[in-house]
């Protein structure tokens, strides 16, 4: 396809196993109680939609991306069943869509994503009075340009790419791009496989945007690139944390929720946003165009804006919430933290990746295959 950002992140260090093991507590915990209980997530790559049925919500989400308890205590909530699904990146999510018609009422694509499913009109309009919680929602979330006066989607998380790092190994803070490409630390750094991440990263380390369509800079990048083969050990999608802690590498470029959720267990593991900017995303919940029940979809959408559940989304899940009325539930020290929530003068250095069109995306990827292939 045209179009493939791998972008993503999705929390591989809680693995869609855990996911069930917490699962398995909410249905024990569930069946004493007499409550309906909430179905476990279907493995990635594989969904079965329940269509039609007005008690059925068709849920397709990213891998670990919420707290199992939010859909178990909806269900009890609105005597209603979810039907969770699972994909592990914004391109499966359109395969997906393309290949199931009517089979999926809620999806969570990324900025860029949403933009290219608005053109294709997957996405439906949203009925803002089902949605009344929307007024709790961050200003600085708003009116963004993939969803102008948000139309279409509300905002559900957001973060940012970077570094993770072991301070232990590298022994020094970590704290920009330039810093991936020191001798000190060569065959000791990971990047993502991901063109528009890694190219931005090195974009910005050339002093050029991240939404460049100047195919001399992207060709700047890609050369640099290919002359790190010795530097860059390997590039990965999605699994940067874990090769962190499992001591493959030093250093690696990944999302700031992976990175943190890790950290949990390894508190030698440091996440920074680098001093010459970064990208930044939001994921938005939508509504698709050929769901059977709307309002349904709009109520699950309405509840998780109501505060303590945005908190207790982003609590588990160690991104950050676009939920300004969650924002007193948050965990303190996720709250207080630079990295996961930066302050003003940071977010001027942060930067939404565009959806280039298909000539100069095909660009970024040519030049990205080429990075891969003077890797191999």
């Amino acid at each position: 396809m045209s179009n493939r950002f791998p972008r993503k992140r999705r929390l591989s260090s809680l693995n869609v196993a855990g996911m069930f093991a917490l699962l398995a507590a909410a249905l024990i915990l569930s069946a004493c109680a007499g409550i309906p209980p909430a179905a476990a997530p279907t493995e990635v790559g594989t969904q079965a939609p329940v269509e039609g049925d007005p008690q059925v919500l068709n849920f397709h989400n990213w891998q670990t991306y919420i707290d199992p308890i939010i859909l178990s205590d909806f269900e009890k909530k609105f005597n209603v069943k979810i039907n969770y699904t699972l994909y592990s990146s914004n391109e499966q999510l359109l395969e997906d869509v393309h290949a199931n018609p009517g089979a999926y009422d809620l999806v969570v694509p990324s900025d860029y994503m949403l933009t290219i499913m608005r053109r294709e009109n997957l996405v439906a309009p949203l009925n803002k009075d089902n949605v009344p919680n929307m007024k709790n929602l961050d200003s600085a979330f708003l009116n963004l340009p993939f969803d102008p006066g948000n139309r279409y989607c509300v905002p559900y998380q957001w973060g940012t790419g970077g570094i993770g790092y072991n301070i232990k190994k590298t022994g020094r803070e970590i704290t920009k791009w330039a810093d991936l490409f020191d001798p000190a630390f060569a065959g000791r750094v990971a990047m993502l496989d991901d063109p528009r991440m890694s190219l931005a990263a090195v974009l910005l380390y050339l002093g050029y945007s991240p939404n460049t369509t100047n195919h001399t800079e992207i060709e700047q990048a890609r050369d640099f690139l290919t002359s790190q083969s010795e530097q860059i050990k390997t590039y990965t999608l999605n699994a940067g944390q874990d090769l962190l802690v499992n001591g493959d590498v030093d250093i690696t470029v990944e999302w700031s929720g992976d990175i943190y959720q890790a950290m949990a267990d390894h508190p030698d593991l440091r996440y920074a946003i680098p001093e010459e900017g970064t990208i930044v995303w939001v994921d938005n919940i939508c509504v698709m165009a050929d769901t059977s029940h709307p309002e349904l979809a709009e109520k699950f959408i309405n509840y998780l804006l109501e505060p303590k559940v945005g908190a207790a989304l982003s609590n588990f899940i160690r991104y950050a919430s676009p939920n300004q009325a969650s924002l007193p539930f948050i965990n303190k020290e996720d709250l207080n933290n630079p990295s996961l929530y930066p302050p003003e003068a940071t977010r001027r250095l942060m930067f939404y990746l565009a959806d280039l069109g298909p000539d100069d995306t095909n660009f970024y990827n040519a030049a990205w295959d080429a990075v891969i292939k003077a890797h191999k």
